[in-house]
């Protein structure tokens, strides 16, 4: 893999989808960190920006720096409160969109492969079935191209890369993965990771209702 050279896009410095007094909704481009790095270099990040006009904000989950799509953002700490919970009790549902190597002869299915970091070759990660953690994903084709495939991808849990390494092992690898990708994905796709978060659903902390908020990828012109 290449030496990582961190140039986060400027434009649009901060996609806002949404904001009241609980939360902000935010579209991440690829590319962006959600949290600062470890070196001052890779300061530059979503939760970086938005402090810069909310202070009080916090971060109450993470994409990784190669998927683009939702985040959400407390704007109080009573909120991050009440969103972390509905993590840790698996009451929030995410869906992304990847377009994956070769053509998903199947409509939907599920992986279920525990998986554990890769420590030799981090952050990668790998199947592990007597160290690893346990690993659901829920799959749809959505459209079959060419060469590649659209999937409606459903994490049934939230292990680190684990969309990634799970399209993966069933043979079908997200184009654009540095990590995981064949030489064709990497080619098909050498500008990004073609994964986006699309949609996510929660219980609003001050309404109590459930919210469901919006954001088709663009990397792929499926009317999704």
């Amino acid at each position: 893999m290449p030496h990582f050279v961190y140039n986060p896009p400027q434009k649009p410095y901060l996609d806002i989808l949404y904001q009241d007094e609980d939360i902000v909704v935010l579209n991440k481009p690829a590319g962006l960190l959600s949290v600062p790095g470890r070196e001052k270099k890779h300061s530059d990040s979503l939760a970086l920006r938005i402090l810069r006009i909310w202070p009080t904000a916090c971060v109450v989950h993470r994409l990784d720096l190669a998927t683009s799509g939702l985040i959400v953002l407390a704007m109080r700490k009573s909120a991050q409160s009440h969103i972390g919970r509905q993590f840790q009790q698996k009451v929030i549902d995410k869906t992304y969109y990847a377009r994956v190597e070769g053509i998903i002869e199947q409509d939907s299915g599920l992986v279920d492969l525990p998986i554990r970091c890769d420590w030799e070759n981090r952050p990668r990660q790998i199947v592990d079935f007597e160290q690893g953690k346990s690993s659901q994903t829920e799959w749809k084709v959505i459209k079959r191209e060419k060469q590649t495939t659209v999937v409606e991808l459903t994490p049934l849990t939230g292990r680190t890369h684990q969309l990634r390494v799970h399209m993966q092992q069933i043979g079908h690898p997200i184009v654009g993965d540095d990590f995981y990708a064949s030489e064709f994905g990497k080619k098909f796709s050498p500008q990004r990771l073609a994964l986006h978060a699309g949609s996510i659903t929660l219980t609003h902390p001050t309404t109590e209702q459930r919210v469901t908020f919006n954001c088709p990828p663009t990397f792929t012109p499926c009317n999704l």
